[in-house]
């Protein structure tokens, strides 16, 4: 398994921004990918994006396209989500997965970051 674990998460005033990394404990480049999901109170969890670790493919979900940017560090086995334009429906808890054969399986997981708009 690989172990994932998110930092970067806080709160911000409608409108700002932030970036959430994802750090893993092996080396992911070009092998799987990678994704980031949130999940409010009371909500189901919802895909926010994902990329492949090794070519430069990535998807969005509706809700975060073209506010939301992911980024992998090749070589460093991070992966960043940057967040632009927040708005309050944004506030939930932020989690990194991934999916070593890119089938929308994702096996691991990590404990998730708070992120809080107002």
């Amino acid at each position: 398994h690989v172990q994932l674990v998110e930092s970067g998460g806080g709160s911000v005033q409608s409108g700002g921004s932030l970036t959430l990394t994802c750090s893993s404990s092996v080396n992911i480049d070009n092998f799987g990918c990678m994704g980031w999901f949130r999940q409010a109170p009371g909500k189901e969890r919802e895909f926010i994006a994902s990329q492949f670790t090794g070519a430069g493919t990535k998807y969005y979900g509706d809700s975060v396209n073209g506010r939301f940017t992911i980024h992998l560090d090749h070589g460093k086995n991070k992966i960043s989500l940057q967040m632009d334009n927040l708005q309050s429906e944004d506030t939930a808890m932020y989690y990194c997965a991934y999916d070593p054969h890119c089938l929308s399986s994702w096996y691991d997981w990590g404990q998730g970051t708070q992120v809080t708009v107002s």
